[in-house]
């Protein structure tokens, strides 16, 4: 299933595709030249927004969730990338201890696990979990309803407190798909002896959106020039509001300015292009995830006007930590549909290889609203055709391939930015 676009993409993006797909050669040489430079993330998932006249990133998670959710068939492109990442970090890897998330009630994020065990087992990796849940405190299994199950392990110090691992198992690599939302367990610190993937600062404790977003304005700057092609269509602007309270008010005037900002910065874009949509921002904490701390506005009054039920869901995130720090992004419409239900790509890389995506749908929701809410569900990307080999000879708006192609380059810049963006919050080359 490919999604249709309620309106069809007009001059700006169908120019970006043509541009795009005719310089295919340059744009791959350019990422190959980039990662001779920076090192990509272990995996990544990148939310992207298709507005018919701008496609840009509005999300990078460094520790994806949802491999369940990826179609069966690119499962061989998901054993290939992860091996060019282990020949890469640990080329005489043998065991692998996976740290996943300790929501072990959600039966969909245990498939995920599932999935992601199989495509590391099939790299030759022993795999084991390792569980950061003070609940864990045994081997523990979980049956999941394909008859499946997973052994979650209490995490210890082992060999004299030098390395981490499981029982009587020793992994050379730490593989997290916990985002530290929570924080830095004391039992991860310090880890000298074994390759951890993503680094420690990579959880939300320590990286922040706006950070993200700002090595991704250099990224597409730099990518925008190499095409002779204006970044705003690969770009959303945004910007960031710190000390912020909202149940004590506090913040709210630096929040409204930059509402305002972000509104007037796309109002003169929209004139630009003759687009008649109208302009909104997404308000949202400047770390965490699972889609909460979001709100959709259309003015700088609305965030002065909030009430006591919008103020107490954007207070806190996951693990009930309190938002002290958002940033305002431009908002990017979705206009595809899935069933006439409002639809957004989400993409996946394991090293920098994009190996597969799905469409997050939510029929509850807006064409300027968040999907990573209650009610969304998902339908994997329509990579029955290599989404790696565009049909040039297409005409622009009309080849599925061509948009998936168009997806992947998007996704890999934000890749790109995410690499740089680890690179410059580093603490060890700080």
């Amino acid at each position: 299933m490919v999604p249709h676009l309620v309106t069809a993409l007009n001059g700006p993006l169908l120019e970006l595709e043509k541009t795009i797909i005719n310089s295919t050669p340059s744009i791959e040489r350019w990422f190959r030249l980039e990662w001779q430079d920076h090192t990509p993330p272990f995996y990544c998932s990148v939310d992207l927004r298709n507005a018919g006249f701008k496609l840009a990133p509005v999300d990078t998670n460094l520790f994806p969730g949802g491999f369940n959710n990826l179609s069966v068939e690119m499962l061989p492109l998901a054993v290939q990338a992860t091996m060019a990442a282990i020949e890469k970090y640990c080329p005489d890897a043998k065991n692998l201890l996976l740290i996943p998330e300790s929501h072990t009630r959600n039966i969909y994020y245990l498939q995920n696990i599932a999935r992601l065990i199989k495509i590391l087992r099939q790299t030759g990796l022993n795999v084991r979990l390792g569980s950061l849940s003070a609940d864990i405190r045994v081997p523990t299994p979980f049956t999941l309803p394909d008859g499946t199950t997973l052994m979650l392990e209490p995490l210890e110090r082992i060999n004299n407190g030098r390395r981490v691992g499981v029982g009587d198992f020793n992994p050379c690599t730490i593989l997290l798909n916990n985002d530290l939302s929570s924080g830095t367990p004391e039992i991860l610190k310090n880890v000298y002896e074994q390759s951890l993937f993503p680094p420690l600062h990579a959880g939300w404790t320590v990286r922040r959106k706006s950070n993200h977003f700002s090595a991704y304005d250099d990224v597409a700057r730099r990518f925008s020039k190499m095409l002779g092609i204006d970044p705003w269509l690969l770009n959303p602007y945004f910007s960031k509001c710190s000390h912020v309270n909202f149940g004590e008010h506090e913040g709210e005037e630096c929040l409204a300015a930059s509402v305002h900002s972000v509104l007037v910065r796309i109002r003169r874009k929209y004139k630009e292009y003759g687009i008649k949509e109208k302009p909104f921002v997404i308000v949202k904490a400047d770390a965490g995830t699972y889609g909460m701390g979001i709100m959709t506005v259309t003015d700088a009054s609305e965030v002065r006007e909030l009430n006591r039920k919008q103020r107490n869901k954007m207070s806190v995130v996951k693990e009930g930590l309190p938002v002290r720090d958002v940033i305002i992004q431009e908002g990017v419409h979705s206009f595809e549909r899935v069933d006439d239900a409002v639809a957004e790509p989400v993409v996946y890389m394991i090293d920098r290889y994009v190996i597969g995506g799905f469409y997050r749908v939510n029929e509850k929701r807006d064409i300027n609203e968040n999907l990573n809410a209650p009610g969304a569900h998902f339908v994997p990307l329509a990579f029955a055709q290599q989404h790696t080999l565009p049909d040039r000879s297409a005409e622009p708006g009309t080849a599925a391939p061509n948009r998936f192609y168009m997806y992947g380059v998007v996704a890999r810049l934000a890749l790109l930015a995410a690499s740089v963006e680890l690179e410059k919050t580093d603490p060890d080359m700080q």
